[in-house]
């Protein structure tokens, strides 16, 4: 006789209970008791991962120990309130089966997002390819700017959204993570993380290569190299201080917006004394990367990736830089998206909705619109406009 079943779920306020579902059992037999399941992409992982449909909504259940649910929900939580890229958190489970006690824990689908297996099968995903390392070594600064040990980088553990021909990287499993305040992040707790990053990336590459045939942009041998040079760069542009001259405080916002072109947002900018009497050390404290989603969404309420939003605000300010040379006066950014919105950027996706796809966000879309319009107005050597992009690349790609 079976003994009774027992299941304590916690979830944050506007989800749906979870309480319908077969607790009693592992994760790994719920299609067999009936319970629709998503086929959906995903990476390799130790533990069982399952994706439920519940009204409409997407989310991904992976089956831990007992206590490991709680814990690494708690994490996600706090990276979350931190704006870092990571799969959303939603609750977790408490279970006692035949097996004995464990955890689930609950957290959203993160929409278009692939796994990075999903880089290497077909030929709509090379373009994509070559950014698979800068998009880690992204993510790992992000997270140690905010204080964050993964302790468990790997390319199994990450997710990818195209991002205007890039891709941005996003934490999946933070069963390994520390969080520290950023200032108490020791330099050998950052280098122990790259050390495992470079050999986990290194060990999937090279699973990848034995099954499949990589192509020329990932080398197998200098990926791990690569990933840290790369990380040692981005690490020292964002975390350089620099000395100026009291008279010179228009380098400040010069830092500024050299942060804020590579996406990231400002927080505090820090002025002291050298000692040398007349020089001043800056230092200028970076929050998230997310400056021009922010700007963009705020603007026109798009939510977009980072370079999405940076394509998209360049637009924005061409149009308010024309508007204001038409109008002979300084026009308002805010009048300048709402034109944008009006008279471009949906007129433009009304014209490519023939090749909308689940897959693919509206917002990459219109980026690659873009792109294609840029090639095409470098050809006519003038700017071709958006309805002439769009009726050739129509033409060009019909089944894209």
């Amino acid at each position: 006789m079976q003994a009774p079943s027992l299941v304590e779920i916690t979830v944050r306020p506007g989800n749906p209970d979870f309480l319908s579902f077969p607790w009693h059992l592992p994760l790994k037999t719920w299609q067999a008791e009936g319970v629709l399941l998503e086929e959906l992409p995903a990476g390799n992982s130790r533990h069982p991962v399952i994706f439920v449909n519940v009204s409409d909504q997407l989310f991904a259940l992976k089956e831990l120990p007992n206590g490991a649910a709680q814990r690494e929900y708690q994490a996600l939580l706090k990276m979350e309130n931190q704006r870092l890229p990571c799969v959303q958190p939603i609750g977790y489970a408490r279970t006692k089966t035949r097996f004995g006690p464990a955890s689930v824990l609950i957290t959203r689908y993160l929409d278009y997002s692939l796994p990075f297996l999903a880089l290497f099968t077909g030929d709509r995903m090379i373009s994509y390819r070559a950014h698979l390392l800068d998009a880690i070594a992204g993510l790992m600064v992000q997270l140690h700017l905010a204080g964050v040990y993964w302790g468990d980088c790997s390319l199994s553990n990450t997710l990818f959204k195209r991002d205007a021909g890039a891709l941005r990287a996003y934490l999946v499993d933070a069963e390994t993570v520390e969080i520290h305040s950023p200032e108490d992040i020791p330099p050998t707790l950052r280098h122990q993380d790259l050390v495992i990053m470079e050999e986990n990336i290194n060990g999937d590459l090279a699973d990848l290569g034995a099954e499949i045939y990589l192509p020329n942009q990932i080398y197998l041998t200098a990926a791990g190299a690569y990933l840290r040079l790369r990380y040692q760069r981005l690490w020292e542009e964002i975390t350089q201080e620099q000395v100026i001259h009291p008279n010179e405080h228009y380098r400040i916002q010069e830092r500024i917006r050299a942060l804020n072109d590579l996406g990231f947002s400002v927080g505090d900018v820090e002025l002291f004394t050298t000692g040398a009497g007349d020089q001043l050390r800056l230092r200028v404290m970076v929050t998230d990367q997310n400056f021009h989603r922010d700007q963009l969404q705020s603007l026109t309420g798009i939510e977009a990736g980072e370079r999405q939003a940076r394509k998209m605000m360049n637009e924005i300010f061409e149009i308010k830089a024309t508007l204001s040379k038409v109008n002979n006066r300084s026009m308002p950014l805010s009048v300048a998206a709402h034109h944008w919105l009006q008279n471009i950027y949906q007129p433009t996706l009304a014209l490519l909705k023939p090749l909308e796809r689940p897959d693919l966000d509206t917002a990459e879309l219109y980026c690659q619109l873009l792109e294609h319009k840029w090639y095409l107005s470098e050809q006519a050597q003038h700017d071709v406009g958006h309805q002439a992009a769009c009726s050739d690349y129509l033409r060009r790609f019909p089944n894209f």
